[in-house]
């Protein structure tokens, strides 16, 4: 559940329905409400794109960061996460829209670069491959064609699968098109608005 922009009584009153599961895309928002919820049994997920002088804090709290594009990301979440004794889930971002060496507008690794990074991932201490996410992309081939780029995003999950198996897990579509994505095969949605309605700015 996508909870961003939503205070931290909504998050407790989420996980008194059961859920277990919460994102959060902006570090400055997400390190409080993680500090207010910490006595609850919830798995947090960083979704959005992350700068490295945001990694120790992201570290202290994420069990997840499903935004890994890049070298230099996997090198700072592996030192935070050493430090914090934690351990660090990461799904490496495909930027579907993006040429070869190059990043999408949404953030991500182009294709063709996903072993290297997934490789740089399974090498680093105190990080753990767990798969693949995609943000459905507004330009190029796929734009406008959602279940296309998940049908494409699968395809590199079979792949990175062969060579590491236990990374499964394939993070694709939010409210508006989490139709697609599941038809596609995604393993997770990142769903927000769908249920908690329109968000209102946080005061």
């Amino acid at each position: 559940m996508v909870t961003k922009t939503y205070p931290a009584s909504d998050v407790r009153l989420l996980a008194e329905l059961g859920v277990h599961h919460v994102a959060e895309n902006r570090d400055q928002d997400a390190a409080p409400k993680a500090a207010e919820c910490a006595d609850l049994p919830l798995i947090w997920h960083f979704v959005g794109q992350l700068q490295t002088n945001k990694v120790r804090s992201v570290a202290s709290y994420a069990d997840m960061v499903q935004s890994v594009d890049r070298k230099r990301l996997v090198d700072a979440l592996s030192r935070a996460a050493v430090g914090a004794g934690r351990e660090l889930g990461c799904l490496i971002q495909v930027a579907l829209d993006a040429e070869s060496g190059q990043q999408g507008e949404r953030g991500g690794v182009a294709p063709d670069g996903v072993e290297a990074l997934c490789d740089a991932v399974v090498e680093a201490q105190g990080l753990r491959l767990d798969g693949l996410m995609t943000v459905a992309p507004l330009a190029g081939p796929y734009a406008g064609q959602p279940r296309a780029a998940f049908d494409r995003l699968m395809e590199i999950s079979s792949s990175l699968r062969a060579a590491h198996p236990a990374a499964n897990m394939v993070s694709a579509g939010m409210s508006s098109d989490l139709e697609d994505a599941v038809a596609a095969g995604a393993t997770h949605v990142r769903v927000g608005t769908a249920v908690l309605g329109v968000r209102p700015r946080l005061r």
